[in-house]
């Protein structure tokens, strides 16, 4: 044993320093409804003095609650998804829930194992970024009965619930968008994940044909965005647009662009996707397709309070739709 390690502080030690009972300590910190407004004060104020945390897992086992929910997201860093989990983490924080990360990386056998992971931790409910495509995810996350809300994707035929948009009708848009304003030398600079190649995909078909293409590793970032134009330029010199997979790649674009005396949008439009917080603020402003992502944090959490209070959810199913917003870079 260590000699070093004290001895966890327990209710007994909070009720003998408040000079109650056991069941009333317990009550005052569980219950505070059925004992006087004095006792929970004097029960509160000796719970501070000796340092007592309360042992949520044993009021879980009772409960059957553990008042956790799990969000796991590709990449924490990723600018995208920080209103999404921020949106998660204040309206759970209301209903008493508290919010635990996890980082798939853009793998799915991690995604896997991280959703085993919750499962066993008996988490109450679990979001996810993007759609569960593993069959045995899947079925593992029905017969525990846990509420799974997907999100920033779309399919009809969710694990559960679902959140978010299209990635090809957002490809076929910005592709249309590009059309309209006579672009037909155009390339994709693009990052490697599902939810990037179904863009690529729906601005193609709407293209009617294939456009060069520079691709990089996922998550992208300004550095893979100068290496992918100066690839686009290799195959294309004359491109006179590129949709980009996200907005740190677009910038990056922009800034191998300039950086080969390239004026934007004169010479070559840009777009990106996400509507990241610098977008408006770059020169020239970066045109973006823009996602509602704190929204969906809000949809998800409202679902998975709702299912947890034992509450049906009306509309099991939501499309947030997308809006390209128009800025300098594509003049």
């Amino acid at each position: 044993m260590n000699p070093h390690r004290q001895k966890s502080v327990t209710l007994h030690d909070v009720a003998r320093e408040a000079g109650v009972s056991l069941i009333t300590a317990s009550r005052a910190l569980s219950n505070p409804e059925v004992v006087s407004e004095a006792t929970i004060q004097r029960v509160r104020a000796a719970a501070e003095a000796t340092g007592y945390v309360p042992n949520l897992l044993a009021g879980g086992l009772k409960s059957r609650r553990s008042m956790a929910v799990a969000a796991l997201v590709p990449v924490i860093s990723v600018p995208q998804f920080l209103p999404t989990v921020q949106a998660l983490t204040e309206e759970l924080d209301r209903a008493g829930y508290q919010l635990i990360l996890g980082q798939t990386g853009y793998d799915r056998a991690r995604e896997a194992a991280l959703l085993t992971t919750m499962i066993s931790r008996r988490v109450d409910a679990i979001v996810v970024a993007g759609l569960i495509d593993a069959s045995d995810s899947v079925e593992r996350l029905r017969r525990a009965g846990i509420p799974v809300v997907e999100t920033w994707d779309f399919t009809d035929r969710p694990v559960d619930m679902l959140v978010g948009f299209s990635h090809l009708q957002v490809g076929s848009a910005v592709a249309g968008y590009f059309l309209a304003r006579g672009w037909r030398r155009v390339g994709i600079a693009t990052a490697d994940d599902q939810r990037a190649r179904a863009r690529r995909a729906g601005f193609v078909a709407t293209m009617g044909r294939e456009v060069p293409t520079a691709t990089v590793k996922a998550p992208s970032n300004l550095r893979l965005g100068r290496q992918a134009l100066a690839d686009l330029l290799a195959q294309a010199p004359d491109l006179q647009a590129v949709c980009c997979s996200s907005d740190g790649l677009a910038e990056g674009v922009m800034i191998e662009a300039q950086a080969r005396g390239l004026k934007i949008p004169d010479q070559l439009a840009v777009c990106g996707f996400g509507d990241a917080d610098f977008a408006a603020h770059l020169l020239p402003s970066l045109t973006t397709v823009r996602i509602e992502g704190a929204e969906i944090g809000r949809r998800a959490a409202e679902m998975i309070v709702a299912r947890c209070r034992g509450e049906e959810v009306a509309e099991k199913i939501v499309d947030l739709g997308f809006a390209i917003v128009g800025r300098q870079s594509t003049g």
